[in-house]
């Protein structure tokens, strides 16, 4: 009887191993920063565990993006970069595994690293997206506003009586975070939220890393998916 335990906790015990190596063996492979995106900002400088873009002249606020599950933070540069170039320091956090609810506290860094920005504004794609309402919904008193890409909050985060400006900007043809999902987000979010549409658009060029498993093919270049986002962004926030 002895003996049957010992095999079976060792059995058990290399499952686990097994397992466990093959989730961490997925979620190193990450979805990298495209041609274009590179084409378009140069080199990107991953410094202190961040993608950071600061403005060169004075700054409006600060923006927190949690990247999507596996995409690595250069990923997000054009969009940072152009946020910057408003006014807002812009930072993008590498995470944990690659997937954002291992590092939920992150904004908390750049929060402090820049402590005379006054207005911060959290937001995410896709899974990081449901990291920073996570973050936002514990710190309502530190954020100035919560915005989703092709996201929405989980469940047990409901903004629904907070006083607290959202943006949901969702993809046509996103073929991860369907139009059903964000029809059903909006009870979770205040009545004032603004939710913005982006025509043909879909997941993965909420970044620019190329196509995405899972996902539909996009009717519009990435540039311009990106454009409409930076745009309804700056419009939300201003």
């Amino acid at each position: 009887m002895k003996k049957y335990i010992k095999y079976s906790l060792l059995t058990i015990g290399i499952l686990l191993i097994i397992g466990l190596s093959g989730f961490y063996i997925w979620t190193q492979q990450t979805y990298e920063p495209s041609g274009k995106l590179q084409e378009l900002v140069g080199e990107v400088e991953q410094e202190d565990g961040w993608v950071v873009y600061e403005p060169e002249d004075r700054t409006k606020g600060g923006v927190v993006l949690y990247p999507g599950a596996k995409v690595e933070p250069e990923a997000y540069s054009y969009l940072a970069q152009q946020l910057s170039d408003q006014g807002y320091v812009v930072g993008i956090p590498h995470v944990a595994l690659n997937l954002a609810f291992t590092g939920i506290g992150k904004s908390e860094e750049l929060m402090e690293r820049y402590p005379s920005v006054e207005k911060w504004y959290v937001g995410g794609h896709s899974l990081g997206g449901v990291a920073a309402a996570s973050y936002a919904h514990e710190n309502l008193h530190k954020v100035d506003g919560l915005f989703f890409l092709g996201s929405y909050p989980a469940g047990g985060d409901d903004f629904s009586k907070e006083d607290l400006p959202v943006l949901s900007i969702y993809a046509e043809k996103d073929g991860l975070t369907s139009l059903e999902d964000i029809e059903k987000s909006k009870s979770l979010l205040p009545e004032n939220a603004v939710f913005y549409e982006v025509t043909g658009g879909n997941h993965a060029q909420f970044g620019m890393y190329g196509p995405q498993k899972g996902d539909n093919k996009a009717e519009l270049p990435a540039k311009e998916q990106q454009d409409q986002i930076i745009q309804a962004m700056i419009d939300w926030i201003q």
